[in-house]
């Protein structure tokens, strides 16, 4: 078959061919429908759909690997985990490989169908194609509003850490610094993006190993100390904290409510896949690393600090002054008297929580531009400017964001868990729409007699029992990780909204579209899993032209093997 990039002679071009000026571009999947605004006179729609493709889709592997593995490692991690600390090292360290498998089979769920779809905004426009346009409206407000929630989180959490080192000054100024940084890296380029993120996301991944690399030093005796002191934190005062089966059940809850919070992954895989170059050949690598990350960062994280501090630790059980001083590491460093690695490891998390923010920003604004290609938020959020940047989704997300400065009027500690709370089931939200949206997609291609290794670009493993596995427990958790607040003497008003709100809020939204709008759930045999992939055929073959028609050099022999 002739190559349709290639015959309209674009097979060796590049993004600078595009015209340079604002336009509101169509969304590939209009243009072949036939839906689309009208496309420059004498151009071939599709000719005209891979050159804004080209222009849009600014990420390399590169910097699509790092910010796959890196991009849901935060500060969370790190300090966060400190909470989860408190129900026992064996108990946490369970509850870490219970959601490793979770979030691996989600992983399995988007490799699929992400690969065939590479589209903006993937797993949300998705579950409106695949299971009901009122889902996928859902779960793209949902996502919007917790990425844009994590964004103000970050942007206040900053504050406690310099307070480590004694900074007391008005928490405004530290807020508009991050928010005019954000707002910077995010709405001129996205590759501009990619390459900050890249580096950022390789101080998180250093950082990440040099703590594993701190605790295995210091439990065989390589601290100021000199105190051997290997597992005993699992002898004394034990592996799980409880005296009974009632506390202990509690303590497992809130293990993994904790886990559920620090890992990530498929989402932020699926969010940028829209805008990556060669998404057919980069895509499946990036979701290839998530195995990795959760094996060696997440798991490997919840081994070490159930090593390095015991579960009834005061700085854990009464709390700290300070964001950077909760962490099991730094408590771990000041028990052993260990001198300057605190300050060394704060400062580091302060670049964790900027490469935080700046992905939240980049995944709000996709969400919201997600949202505007399918009509449901207002069409002039669709616009690009001349390097293909949804520019005005970026400026609504920054303008939003602005609800950190009520860090002003609150304690930080009060807002932090606020957000904490109302993003946790959020997550949960979008795991539980991201495997229903997969079994459906599953299910139309057996009713459609479709044969998945002759479809699919990517097979996933260990299907269809990975989408059922995650559908059920994120689905379980979705309801659960409020559970504390109905425990006797724990109840309160704002603590319920944050936990349950946003489904009510989410799920309204859904009910209304569908309700106004008339949609349908889609069935099986009618599910459409043919449109765009001529698109996304043209533009691979558009790719692989133009690996071809470039002499590699040994620079990027190398980028390629290890990218």
């Amino acid at each position: 078959m002739e190559n349709p990039a290639s015959s309209y002679g674009y097979a060796h071009g590049s993004a600078e061919d595009v015209p340079k000026k604002d336009v509101e571009v169509a969304d590939p999947i209009e243009i072949l429908s036939g839906e689309a605004s009208a496309v420059p006179e004498g151009t071939n729609e599709l000719e005209a759909s891979i050159r804004q493709a080209v222009n849009h889709r600014r990420l390399n592997p590169r910097q699509i690997q790092l910010t796959a593995m890196a991009g849901s490692i935060g500060a969370a991690l790190f300090v966060a985990i400190g909470t989860g600390v408190m129900s026992g090292p064996l108990c946490l360290l369970l509850a870490f490989i219970f959601w490793a498998s979770v979030v691996f089979s989600i992983a399995q769920c988007q490799t699929e169908i992400v690969t065939l779809y590479p589209l903006d905004g993937s797993f949300m426009r998705l579950a409106g194609r695949m299971v009901d346009p009122a889902l996928g409206v859902a779960v793209a407000w949902n996502h919007f509003f917790a990425m844009t929630s994590y964004v103000i989180f970050e942007a206040t959490v900053i504050n406690t850490l310099v307070q480590y080192w004694g900074y007391n000054e008005s928490p405004a100024i530290l807020i508009t610094v991050s928010l005019a940084f954000y707002l910077a890296i995010n709405v001129y380029r996205a590759d501009l993006f990619g390459e900050v993120e890249f580096w950022l996301a390789l101080g998180k991944i250093l950082l990440a190993t040099g703590l594993i690399l701190f605790t295995f030093i210091a439990m065989l005796g390589g601290n100021p100390l000199h105190d051997r002191f290997g597992f005993r934190t699992w002898r004394d005062p034990g592996v799980w904290a409880g005296d009974d089966s009632s506390r202990r059940l509690m303590s497992f809850l809130n293990a993994v409510n904790v886990a559920g919070f620090c890992m990530g992954g498929p989402e932020y895989i699926s969010m940028i896949a829209g805008e990556a170059r060669d998404p057919r050949r980069t895509v499946p690598r990036a979701f290839r690393t998530i195995i990795t990350r959760l094996l060696v960062f997440f798991i490997g994280g919840a081994l070490c600090v159930g090593i390095l501090v015991p579960y009834n630790d005061p700085t854990l059980t009464d709390g700290s002054d300070t964001y950077a001083g909760a962490s099991p590491y730094v408590i771990a460093m000041q028990r052993l008297k260990v001198p300057v690695l605190p300050s060394i490891v704060n400062a580091a998390l302060i670049t964790t929580i900027i490469s935080a923010g700046n992905a939240y920003t980049f995944n709000a604004s996709r969400a919201l531009h997600a949202l505007a290609i399918e009509g449901q938020a207002p069409k002039v959020l669709r616009r690009l400017n001349k390097n293909g940047v949804p520019y005005l989704a970026v400026c609504v997300v920054m303008t939003l964001a602005c609800l950190a400065y009520l860090a002003l009027g609150s304690s930080s500690a009060r807002v932090l868990n606020w957000i904490l709370n109302f993003c946790t089931a959020a997550t949960m939200f979008n795991w539980t729409v991201m495997a229903i949206t997969w079994i459906r997609f599953d299910n139309a291609m057996t009713a459609q007699g479709i044969d998945r290794k002759s479809f699919l670009p990517c097979i996933s493993r260990f299907q269809p029992y990975a989408g059922y596995w995650a559908l059920f427990w994120a689905f379980l958790f979705l309801w659960v990780q409020g559970y504390a607040v109905f425990i006797n003497g724990n109840w309160n008003v704002a603590t319920f909204i944050f936990n349950y709100g946003i489904i009510a809020l989410a799920g309204g939204i859904g009910l209304g579209w569908k309700i106004f709008k008339r949609t349908s759930f889609r069935h099986a045999k009618d599910i459409d899993l043919t449109s765009g992939l001529q698109f996304f055929e043209a533009l691979t073959e558009y790719y692989q032209h133009e690996r071809e028609a470039t002499p590699a050099t040994l620079k990027d022999k190398i980028m390629a093997k290890v990218f």
